[in-house]
């Protein structure tokens, strides 16, 4: 039986049917912003237009990352009554690389657990100042936090991938989805505050992915829709919660999307990027005050310790790749892909609706993509790519060249073409 014959009777894939799975293909290697193929018998090389899942940043195969994975003393011990200097060191970079006052940090080993951290944070600081009545979290449509339990029911409720669980999910709070640059953001403030205020004895906090809105749509919306946040948070005692875990680490062209607004929240998860797609690795920082007020409440304890917690390896790995971000220049790299995708997209503008903000390009189509046509397309221009729903999209590694970002761009085309 062959690899794929194996894989098909047997492995599940992501969002993927077990009776009729869509074609895989077998990687053989990864170098540099490249994958290697092997397509039914057929060796190619193709541009990693998506970073493994925005995870990838710096590329495969990266010396200093294959470097400092062979240097550690140990891979693993458990992080309860333990630690180690990677976990130490990784916390003092994240608190001076991230928003001030971000300065407690709590290692997870994945993007949704972080989101499951995050929103027990909220949970239990509020209890800690004696509000435990406020158990639901406000967020806004056309968002997307994971695929645990906790992280599903902050989703979109209807245009979601979750919309199944309905009724079985927490009952969180929803606003309409923020406005596009430029848009009635007074008018969604004020529908906003609205929510908020009739709500406000119940909501613990509001969760959101800033400026852009990764799963749920690739959304982009206007910054300053973060500072009403802000000010509601602050004007009803909920905390605020921001998911960086696709945005962080400079993809929508800062540093941190909140930067793009100045604002900083309580607590903050971070991933994908962190482990610099060779290890799984998050991390949720909050202020010193939400740490207290956690500590205040009835367990005082955060309740929650994953046994992978402080991988020494993933932390090891982890540093390397922040020092390899500075090295590197990664504002310059996101600002000259962004003019690569710009260009690169701007003629299908008048086909379908696209956007672009940093290193991410998308291309929303009239209708849902299909799937395997549009992968092939991408393919035969050599790029992979994963659309999904109605979007042909593409988050590159930092790293690839300009000749990269054109091939990228192409596949796209191909693929709306196809799809």
């Amino acid at each position: 039986m062959t690899l794929l014959d194996y894989d098909r009777e047997h492995l599940w894939h992501p969002y993927a049917s077990m009776t009729d799975p869509a074609p895989v293909r077998v990687v053989t290697g990864a170098r540099g912003v490249h994958l290697t193929l092997d397509d039914g018998g057929r060796t190619r090389e193709v541009v990693d237009g998506m970073s493994s899942w925005w995870a990838a940043v710096h590329g495969y195969g990266v010396p200093e990352l294959d470097a400092a994975l062979r240097s550690v003393d140990f891979a693993h011990v458990m992080f309860g009554g333990l630690t180690h200097a990677p976990a130490v060191r990784l916390a003092e970079r994240l608190v001076a690389l991230a928003p001030a006052g971000l300065e407690r940090v709590f290692l997870a080993d994945s993007g949704s657990v972080s989101v499951e951290v995050a929103l027990k944070m909220a949970l239990q600081a509020q209890r800690g100042r004696g509000r435990a009545g406020r158990t639901r979290v406000l967020t806004v449509r056309g968002g997307y936090h994971g695929d645990t339990f906790g992280a599903m029911s902050v989703c979109d409720p209807d245009g979601g991938m979750h919309a199944m669980w309905t009724g079985v999910l927490a009952q969180q709070v929803f606003a309409p989805r923020p406005p596009a640059p430029g848009g009635d953001v007074a008018g969604w403030a004020a529908a906003f505050e609205a929510l908020a205020a009739a709500h406000a004895d119940e909501v613990a906090a509001i969760v959101v992915e800033p400026v852009l809105q990764g799963a749920g749509g690739m959304w982009v919306y206007d910054p300053a829709c973060l500072r009403t946040l802000r000010e509601t948070a602050d004007r009803h005692g909920f905390l605020l919660v921001l998911d960086e875990i696709a945005t962080g680490f400079g993809r929508t062209g800062e540093l941190w999307a909140a930067d793009h607004a100045g604002v900083v929240p309580d607590v903050m998860c971070v991933g994908k990027a962190l482990g610099a797609g060779y290890l799984t690795l998050a991390a949720v920082l909050c202020t010193a005050e939400v740490a207290a007020d956690v500590s205040a409440s009835e367990s005082g304890a955060l309740m929650h310790g994953p046994t992978f917690m402080g991988n020494a390896l993933a932390c090891t790995v982890a540093l390397a790749g922040l020092d390899l971000l500075e090295a590197r220049g990664w504002r310059d790299d996101v600002r000259r892909i962004e003019r690569g995708l710009a260009d690169g997209l701007a003629g299908l503008a008048g086909l379908a609706g696209v956007r672009t903000l940093g290193a991410v390009g998308v291309v929303q189509l009239d209708h849902p993509v299909d799937l395997v046509a549009a992968t092939d397309a991408a393919l035969a221009e050599g790029v992979w790519l994963r659309p999904f729903r109605d979007l042909v999209y593409t988050m590159p590694p930092y790293a690839c060249s300009d000749d990269d970002v054109a091939r990228i761009c192409a596949g796209v085309r191909a693929a709306v073409a196809a799809g």
